[in-house]
């Protein structure tokens, strides 16, 4: 299995074109909850193609975009480089580079399931200012929500044979009170969703670590079976895809 930091490196089109970005009610909720401001410094870890980054800096925040994978960075680089309040930083989670006590906010979109839990805690411990934030998000896909996405969840598991190791349906409670232990974390839920015609849904579906590429197993059924699901569920040439997106907002003890 490749290791987190090189998984997506031939993915990045795909994952630029077809992943989906997050709804504004996240940065709604980190302004009335944790006294975000476009003031607030943010570490934006596992940053990839800058999803998250770019929502944060709509905002009018600086943002430290942290990712160690090159092509990812990369993509990211050139999207939101021209903007003076985008710093990319070579870094891992357990790593970052960043100045102690640096940041008021440290987030992570999509990729808190990638990281070594105690290494990345005590960084995180070690980069946030005093009474600073750590909010984690994922757009998480209901499996059973409609028929198609219940049909898409076997498919996955049928041909996808990495995906029940890496997905992010793994950090589940009681990982994240571990991880938030001693205080108590909140998570705050909102939907989200977006419309494909069959080439964004091969292209969405090809974004994921999981999913075999082109002359690896599996592949040809996968995206058979795939092209069967789009014929049957689709609606005049689209098909909706349906997320919904969890924030977990919380402190990580600094005097731990």
């Amino acid at each position: 299995m490749l290791s987190s930091t090189q998984r997506f490196s031939d993915r990045v089109e795909n994952y630029v074109k077809y992943r989906p970005s997050y709804p504004r009610q996240i940065i709604a909720t980190l302004e009335t909850e944790c006294g975000l401001t476009s003031d607030s410094i943010i570490a934006d870890v596992g940053s990839g193609t800058g999803i998250l980054t770019a929502l944060l800096l709509e905002h009018g925040n600086t943002v430290y975009a942290v990712e160690p994978n090159l092509e990812m960075r990369s993509a990211a680089e050139n999207l939101l480089g021209s903007q003076s309040n985008f710093i990319s930083v070579d870094g891992t989670a357990e790593a970052t580079t960043l100045q102690a006590n640096s940041v008021d906010f440290v987030m992570a979109g999509q990729a808190f399931h990638w990281f070594e839990p105690v290494g990345t805690r005590r960084e995180f411990q070690r980069i946030l200012r005093p009474d600073g934030w750590v909010a984690l998000v994922w757009n998480r896909r209901p499996t059973a929500s409609t028929s198609f996405q219940d049909s898409y969840e076997n498919l996955l598991r049928l041909h996808a044979t990495e995906y029940i190791k890496v997905s992010h349906e793994r950090i589940d409670a009681k990982a994240l009170a571990q991880f938030f232990s001693p205080n108590n974390y909140v998570a705050r839920h909102f939907p989200n969703s977006q419309d494909f015609d069959l080439e964004s849904l091969r292209g969405r579906l090809l974004s994921s670590s999981y999913a075999p590429l082109p002359g690896q197993s599996g592949h040809d059924a996968l995206m058979t079976g795939l092209d069967d699901l789009f014929a049957r569920y689709n609606e005049n040439g689209s098909l909706r895809f349906e997320y919904e997106t969890e924030i977990v907002i919380g402190h990580v003890d600094q005097n731990a």
